[in-house]
């Protein structure tokens, strides 16, 4: 008897779960998506659903290391030591994150949950931000793929390029910071998963084997599960869009508008790549097809480094994370930047 009262007590966990879940809007529209779906296309539900737990499962090993990460830094209090490397003189710190971005082997989506722990842990948002837009663009799996589906010097133009537009995010927010905008980026919601990590009974000391301590282990799973629940839902919506997008958007047409009769090829490029781009490795087929049909080699690079910091999985994951004013300049800073490196790249006529 007293079990049932309890699942039934407005303040029973079970009946807390079942409220979330049916209020939980992302859940909602993925509803709402796939009745439409099995309405208007029902063979391209199955490809979609195959194609978003596809994603999913490739992204998986990354996001888990991502979330062991964040989890790791909480448990062991190590944040606040992650928040000091990138405080002090704030130059210095943003070209570090840009620099480190730019090696880093996290995806846009994947550096989620380490960016939502920079973050709640007070690093300052201007070196996160160069951190968070140089990141998506190269790792050295990618440089190696790109330098042998594109070109070697493409590949270095790349990197060169998410250094350059992280610099740029970056300094860009260190302006605005300067004249007293962006102090609090993250939404209430996302504060609200750390409350119990982020507590003021956390342990204040840095100790590297959490596992030791109760409190410590309570405080990682406590972590782990609620990112790992929070952005799980937001980028199965997002991987699920994505599928959509690679049915329903001909490549045919992104090469009519980025080749080398229009002079908007580079911008063009860039604010198609944005919501259409794959990911970083079916996009290097898919670019090189394209210069080989007349896309330029700026517009290459526009539609790369603008996909892969503001892709619909990537957009949807920031939304998900920060204020309204920080996710518009997220996608502002990063079209822009990949614009002007595209230019740049196209005025040294491909070569570095």
């Amino acid at each position: 008897m007293n079990t049932l009262t309890e699942r039934r007590s407005p303040n029973s966990p079970l009946l807390s779960t079942i409220t979330a879940i049916a209020r939980d809007r992302v859940l909602h529209a993925m509803l709402l998506m796939i009745v439409l779906l099995a309405i208007i296309d029902a063979p391209q539900l199955g490809t979609s659903i195959h194609s978003t737990l596809v994603s999913l499962w490739q992204m998986l090993p990354f996001f888990a290391i991502a979330i062991a990460i964040a989890a790791y830094a909480k448990a062991t209090s190590s944040d606040s030591l992650i928040a000091k490397a990138f405080s002090g003189n704030p130059v210095r710190a943003t070209v570090l994150a840009a620099l480190v971005g730019a090696i880093s082997p996290f995806c846009s989506c994947g550096v989620i949950p380490l960016i939502a722990a920079l973050l709640g842990a007070g690093v300052p948002l201007a070196p996160v931000m160069a951190f968070w837009i140089a990141s998506p663009i190269m790792d050295p799996e990618m440089f190696v793929i790109t330098a042998a589906g594109i070109g070697f010097n493409f590949a270095v133009a790349k990197t060169l390029a998410a250094i350059a537009m992280g610099l740029l995010a970056g300094f860009a927010i260190l302006v605005i910071q300067r004249y007293g905008g962006l102090s609090d980026p993250l939404r209430k919601e996302v504060n609200a998963c750390c409350d119990s990590s982020c507590s003021d009974d956390k342990p204040a000391s840095v100790n590297w084997r959490f596992w030791r301590d109760p409190e410590r282990r309570k405080l990682f799973r406590a972590e782990s599960s609620a990112i790992g629940i929070f952005l799980g839902k937001w980028l199965t919506l997002a991987f699920f869009l994505e599928s959509l997008m690679i049915a329903y958007v001909s490549s045919d047409w992104i090469a009519g508008y980025v080749g080398s009769d229009n002079p908007f090829a580079i911008p063009l490029a860039a604010i198609v790549g944005a919501p259409s781009y794959l990911n970083g490795y079916a996009a290097i087929p898919l670019v090189s097809g394209l210069m080989e049909i007349g896309m330029t080699a700026g517009a290459a690079m526009a539609f790369v480094t603008a996909g892969a910091v503001s892709s619909i999985p990537a957009a949807i994951a920031v939304w998900a994370l920060v204020k309204r004013r920080v996710f518009v300049l997220y996608l502002l800073l990063g079209v822009v930047g990949s614009m002007l490196t595209a230019w740049l790249y196209q005025l040294s006529g491909g070569a570095i």
